[in-house]
């Protein structure tokens, strides 16, 4: 596998495209905060047809476009169309309507039917879609699409709300004798909470691989890395991860669990851990990335279920932004995840590119360098690690600081 600078448009057969139609209030030149992007809507499309693959909020509260994407997504897919400064989530009878007319505006450009193209929505809750803009805007989007690294990008941006900055990866692999190039954009950065958050990310493949071994790979992508983030303890009711695969790579269809299919998944997951984390790290407000690692609990999910509550807890959160090593905060997180574990056997380490300090040995707290541990939690990326005698669970989770910033910003996200 080989890491790339690319995104959505680097497989082959893809196009994409970003552009500022007029869905987003937009500020003075002067007022504007560095997280915003005027784009607000992106398309892709793919030369030929795909097998698709979603994963999609778990929150009972689901927006038009989830629940439209939900049953869309067992066709073949040629286009998706997403915008973002209005999620069209609460908007009743009328927000299906809207996002069936979305889909169905797209479709008619490419070639297509409605129910050939998965729609995405981002922003502000309950609020019905401006339809003059966004049926205008899908058009005139279409119409910028290209397959260039700048017109990926351009994507990437279309789909920020909060956010400081895009998103993007892309990898290339062998498979069969084949180049298959996996391409992926993703936007997230507030209202991020497990079982994923208000992120939206959109993978595209020249990999030719069955539906039910993309889904097999994309759910076991997904359960590991965007399922494993948190930013505020919010879920949103929009969050979407689609995968597209169009197979103009050539290669032997993947439709087994055999040595092709084990490179993509390692592909695929990479994609996902490299968007998921820079979700975490792109956090409203944050000035840290947290890594939390448990290493030996009774099993994995027990293992998961501490380093998620560690990077979920408020209170630990504003200690790191604060530079305090206040391990006990760590301690009590992993004690209310609803894991089993031994408190008495548990050794916790704060650690940086500043180095590493032990704070608590098999359950004794040990006096420590508070002058030392301050100069560790100094720097950008954090690491917390967790060291049990339950088995071998072993999980990672990502998460980021909470600070004031995160407060302004959503004091006021509606103005």
């Amino acid at each position: 596998m080989n890491i790339i600078n690319g995104n959505v448009t680097s497989p082959k057969g893809f196009k994409a495209a970003g552009n500022a139609v007029g869905i987003k209030k937009q500020k003075s030149d002067e007022n504007m905060g560095p997280f915003e992007s005027k784009k607000d809507m992106a398309v892709i499309v793919s030369e030929k047809p795909c097998t698709a693959s979603g994963c999609f909020t778990t929150n009972v509260v689901k927006a038009a476009p989830v629940l439209w994407d939900m049953k869309t997504v067992n066709n073949k897919i040629t286009g998706i169309v997403a915008n973002s400064g209005n999620a069209n989530a609460c908007t009743g009878q009328q927000g299906l309507k809207d996002t069936e007319d979305t889909a169905a505006k797209l479709a008619a450009l490419i070639g297509a039917r409605a129910e050939n193209v998965l729609v995405c929505s981002t922003g502000v809750i309950g609020v019905n879609l401006p339809m003059d803009i966004i049926l205008k805007g899908v058009k005139s989007t279409y119409a910028l699409a290209g397959d260039s690294y700048e017109k990926g990008l351009s994507a990437a941006e279309a789909i920020m709300t909060t956010d400081t900055r895009s998103k993007t990866a892309a990898v290339t692999l062998e498979i069969g004798g084949k180049t298959v190039t996996l391409g992926g954009m993703a936007k997230g950065s507030g209202m991020i909470n497990p079982n994923m958050a208000t992120m939206l990310c959109f993978i595209t493949t020249d990999c030719a691989i069955s539906k039910p071994m993309l889904d097999k790979a994309l759910k076991y992508c997904v359960r590991d890395t965007f399922n494993m983030i948190c930013v505020d303890g919010d879920m949103s009711t929009n969050d979407t991860v689609l995968c597209i695969a169009n197979g103009m790579a050539e290669n032997t269809e993947i439709t087994e669990e055999n040595a092709d299919f084990e490179e993509f998944k390692k592909a695929l997951y990479h994609i996902n851990k490299k968007l998921a984390m820079d979700c975490a790290d792109d956090g409203e407000g944050a000035t840290k990335l947290i890594e939390a690692n448990v290493k030996g609990a009774a099993n994995e999910e027990e293992a998961r279920k501490m380093a998620l509550s560690v990077v979920s807890s408020s209170l630990l959160k504003a200690a790191i932004f604060g530079e305090d090593a206040n391990w006990g905060r760590v301690l009590c997180a992993m004690g209310y995840s609803g894991a089993d574990f031994d408190p008495m056997a548990v050794t916790i380490e704060f650690r940086s590119a500043k180095g590493i300090i032990r704070l608590m040995d098999k359950g004794t707290p040990i006096v420590f360098d508070e002058e030392k541990a301050a100069n560790i939690l100094s720097e950008h990326n954090i690491f917390i690690d967790m060291y049990l005698e339950e088995g071998s669970g072993f999980a990672t989770a990502w998460g980021c600081d909470l600070t004031y910033d995160y407060v302004k910003i959503n004091g006021d996200y509606r103005s």
